[in-house]
C-alpha cells in the first residue's frame, strides 16, 4: 500500500490537480428574472457576473434586436441550459431548431465591458444594444442553411448608464441538443482574459503533461514489448492529450477558428470511443486475474463499431447514437469500480496507488459525461451543478491516474536499483582496486560540477532574455512604459550635464476604440503594430527612443533635439501615418486612421523635472485633440529660466 511519507505530497498535487478541473468556479449571487437583471449596486467592471436566471425566448425565430417587439415570445428559459429539456404547448421541443435568447441588464454608468462567451451549439449572433459584436457560423433555419462553428470569444462592448440589451440568435441542426451549457460572463475584459488565460494555460499543461506520459510509456513498450500495458497507457494517454485540446477552453479552436466542425468533433468522439477499451486493456495487463478477457473483447469490438460509424456517418448520426454509448460507458466505470474494491480487499502488492487513481480516474470520468448530457439542469443543488460544471475532469483524472502509475514504476525501479545497489556494495568489497574507484568517483564529481557550472551560466543568460523581454511591449515589440520609466530619468540627467535640449512627442490614435468596435480586435491589434513600425522606422537617429505608452498611445523621445527639428519630425511623422490609409469608418476626421501629437521641448535644468516633459507634451496632445485631431500641437515653454 502507499507509504505514510508520500501521502501528504500525493494529496496536496491531487488537490492542486483538482482545483483546476473547473475554469469557472463563480458564486452566483443575483440571477434574470422575467428577462431583466439589475447590476446597478454591482462593481461590473471588477468583478465577474454570470448573466444566469430567466432569458425572454423565442422558439423557431431568428429575431434582429429591433424586431423582438413583433415577434412572439415564447417564454422565459432558464439560462443557461439546452432547451430540449423544455415543454411548449404541452409539447417537447426538440434538439435541433433555431431560437432567439434576449435579457435586459441594467448598469450604474457607462464603461467599456466584456463579455465571455462559451461554445454556443452551434452557431450564433450576438447584439449588444442593436450592436452586433461576436458570431461564429452562420445561422440558418435548416441543416443546409447552416454552418456550425464552435468558437469560444471575449469581446468588448460600451455599456450605457441604464438599461442593455443582450440578444442572442443561434441554430443548431448538428448536435443532439442546442443552447448553452456554460454561462455567458459580464465583466472588465482583463478579468475575463485572465479567467480564459488561466483555463488556456491549464489546458495546455494537462495536454504537454500527458503527451509527456504518452510518449513516454510508448518508448516503454518499444524496448520491452513483451509488457503491453505501457503501449494501452501511452495510446490512451495521447488520446486523452488531443482530447483536452478541444475541451473545456478549447485551445484548438482558440489557436484554428476556421478548423472545420464536423471533423473536430469526430475526432474528439474517436478520442472517448477508443479510450474506453484502451483503459480496460491496461487494467487487464497489469491486474490479469480480475479482469474477465470475454468482457474485454467485447468493449473492444463495441468500440470499434461506433469508431466506424464517427468516420462513415454525419454527425447527427452519431450523436444520436452517443448516448447508447455513454450508458455502455456508466457500466464499465461501475463495473471498474466493483473490481478495484474487490482487489482493495485481497491487498495486492503495489496495488494502492493504482486503486486510488483507478477510482480518481472513474470518477472524474463519470462526471464528464454527465456533464456533457442533458441529464443535469436547475433542479439539482448549487453544490452538484458547480461540480459538474466543466468538461476536462477526466483530462485531470487521467493525469492524477498517468503521476501515480508514474510512482508505481518508479518505485519498482527505485525496489530493482536497489537490489543491484547492495549486490554491487558487495563486490566493492571484495575490489582490491579501491584507488581506482577513488579516482573513478572524483572524475565523476569533476564532471558534476562542470555540469552545475555550465547550467548556471545557461541561467544566467536565461534571466538576461526575461529581463530584455521584460522591457518589450509584446504587441508591437517597442520599448514599454516600464522601459521608458528606465531611460528618461538616464537621458534627462545627460542632457543636463551637456545642457543639450530635450524633446518628445506624445501621440495618440484618433478614434481608436470606436476602430476596435467597427474591425475587431485582431484588426485593432494589426493596426497598432503597423503605426508602431511607422513611427519606428520614421526615426533618423538610433538615439531617439519609441515606446508604447499604452492602449493607443506612443512616445517618442528625441535626445538632443530642439523645438525646429521636434515638430519637423512630427508633422512628417503624421504624413507618414496618415499615408498608410488605413480604413476608418468611423473617424470624425478622416476616412482614413489618423493621430494626434503633441510636441514638447526643454533644455534640462533644476527648475524642471523629467515628468514635466510628459505633462507638457500631454497637454499638446488635449489641444490638438481639442482642435479637431489629425494635427501637431506644439507646447511653448519658453521662460527666462527655460529659453527653448
Amino acid at each position: 500500500m502507499v507509504k505514510r511519507s508520500i501521502l501528504l505530497p500525493l494529496t496536496i498535487l491531487i488537490l492542486f490537480l483538482l482545483a483546476g478541473c473547473s475554469s469557472q468556479p463563480l458564486e452566483i449571487t443575483k440571477k434574470a428574472e422575467q428577462g431583466r437583471l439589475d447590476l446597478t449596486a454591482s462593481d461590473i467592471k471588477h468583478e465577474i457576473i454570470p448573466l444566469d436566471g430567466q432569458w425572454a425566448f423565442y422558439w423557431n425565430q431568428l429575431l434582429e434586436p429591433a424586431d423582438l417587439d413583433q415577434g412572439a415570445l415564447s417564454g422565459y428559459l432558464s439560462f443557461p441550459s439546452s432547451w430540449n429539456k423544455y415543454e411548449l404547448d404541452g409539447k417537447k421541443l426538440p434538439g435541433t431548431g433555431y431560437a432567439t435568447y434576449a435579457l435586459t441588464f441594467t448598469a450604474s454608468k457607462n464603461e467599456i465591458l466584456a463579455l465571455k462567451i462559451p461554445k454556443v451549439r452551434t452557431a450564433y449572433q450576438l447584439f449588444v444594444n442593436g450592436q452586433l459584436i461576436a458570431s461564429a457560423g452562420t445561422l440558418g433555419t435548416t441543416r443546409e442553411a447552416m454552418v456550425p462553428q464552435y468558437l469560444p470569444q471575449i469581446i468588448s462592448f460600451e455599456a450605457l448608464e441604464g438599461d442593455n440589451q443582450v440578444v442572442l440568435k443561434l441554430s443548431n441542426f448538428y448536435m443532439p441538443s442546442g443552447g448553452l451549457l456554460n454561462s455567458i460572463l459580464l465583466g472588465g475584459e482583463t478579468q475575463l482574459q485572465a479567467l480564459r488565460y488561466n483555463g488556456l494555460g491549464y489546458n495546455l499543461f494537462l495536454f504537454g503533461a500527458l503527451m509527456m506520459m504518452g510518449v513516454y510509456h510508448l518508448a516503454l513498450y518499444f524496448f520491452r514489448q513483451k509488457d503491453r500495458a505501457p503501449l494501452y497507457f501511452g495510446l490512451f494517454c495521447i488520446l486523452v492529450a488531443i482530447r483536452t485540446l478541444m475541451i473545456g477552453e478549447s485551445f484548438l479552436y482558440f489557436a484554428w477558428p476556421e478548423l472545420n466542425f464536423m471533423i473536430s468533433r469526430k475526432i474528439q468522439t474517436l478520442t472517448y470511443y477508443l479510450g474506453v477499451p484502451l483503459i480496460l486493456l491496461f487494467f487487464r495487463a497489469i491486474l490479469p486475474d480480475y479482469f474477465d478477457i470475454k468482457l474485454a473483447k467485447l468493449v473492444v469490438v463495441i468500440s470499434l463499431a461506433y469508431a466506424a460509424v464517427v468516420i462513415l456517418a454525419p454527425t447527427n448520426i452519431y450523436t444520436a447514437i452517443n448516448p447508447l454509448y455513454q450508458i455502455w460507458t456508466i457500466f464499465l466505470i461501475g463495473y471498474l469500480l466493483v473490481t478495484l474494491l474487490k482487489i482493495t480487499r485481497h491487498r495486492e502488492k503495489h496495488s494502492g496507488l493504482i486503486i486510488l487513481g483507478g477510482l480518481i480516474l472513474t470518477s472524474t470520468s463519470l462526471m464528464d459525461i454527465i456533464t456533457l448530457s442533458p441529464w443535469i439542469n436547475d433542479s439539482w443543488p448549487p453544490l452538484l451543478r458547480m461540480i459538474f460544471q466543466g468538461d476536462a475532469n477526466s483530462s485531470t483524472g487521467q493525469l492524477i491516474f498517468a503521476v501515480l502509475y508514474s510512482l508505481l514504476l518508479a518505485k519498482t525501479f527505485s525496489e530493482s536499483l536497489e537490489y543491484r545497489t547492495v549486490m554491487g556494495e558487495k563486490l566493492i568489497e571484495m575490489n582490491d582496486h579501491l584507488d581506482e574507484l577513488v579516482a573513478q568517483r572524483t572524475k565523476a564529481l569533476s564532471e558534476s560540477n562542470a555540469k552545475v557550472e555550465q547550467q548556471n551560466l545557461e541561467l544566467e543568460q536565461i534571466n538576461l532574455e526575461l529581463q530584455r523581454l521584460s522591457l518589450r511591449d509584446p504587441l508591437t515589440e517597442l520599448w514599454n512604459r516600464r522601459k521608458y520609466d528606465e531611460a528618461i530619468g538616464l537621458e534627462w540627467q545627460r542632457c543636463l550635464r551637456k545642457q543639450h535640449p530635450l524633446s518628445l512627442m506624445f501621440i495618440d490614435v484618433d478614434y481608436f476604440k470606436n476602430y476596435n468596435d467597427l474591425y475587431g480586435h485582431v484588426a485593432g491589434d494589426a493596426t497598432l503594430i503597423k503605426i508602431g513600425n511607422t513611427i519606428r522606422l520614421a526615426l533618423s537617429r538610433p538615439t531617439d527612443m519609441v515606446v508604447r505608452y499604452g492602449g493607443e498611445e506612443f512616445i517618442v523621445l528625441l535626445s538632443e533635439t530642439g523645438k525646429a527639428e521636434a515638430i519637423l519630425n512630427a508633422n512628417r511623422l503624421l504624413k507618414k501615418i496618415e499615408a498608410l490609409a488605413i480604413p476608418h469608418a468611423a473617424s470624425q476626421v478622416s476616412n482614413y486612421l489618423t493621430v494626434s501629437i503633441g510636441v514638447a521641448t526643454l533644455l534640462p535644468d533644476h527648475h524642471y523635472q523629467h515628468e514635466d516633459l510628459v505633462r507638457i507634451a500631454d497637454k499638446a496632445l488635449y489641444l490638438a485633440k481639442t482642435n479637431g485631431r489629425n494635427q501637431v500641437v506644439y507646447e511653448d515653454t519658453a521662460s527666462p529660466n527655460n529659453p527653448v
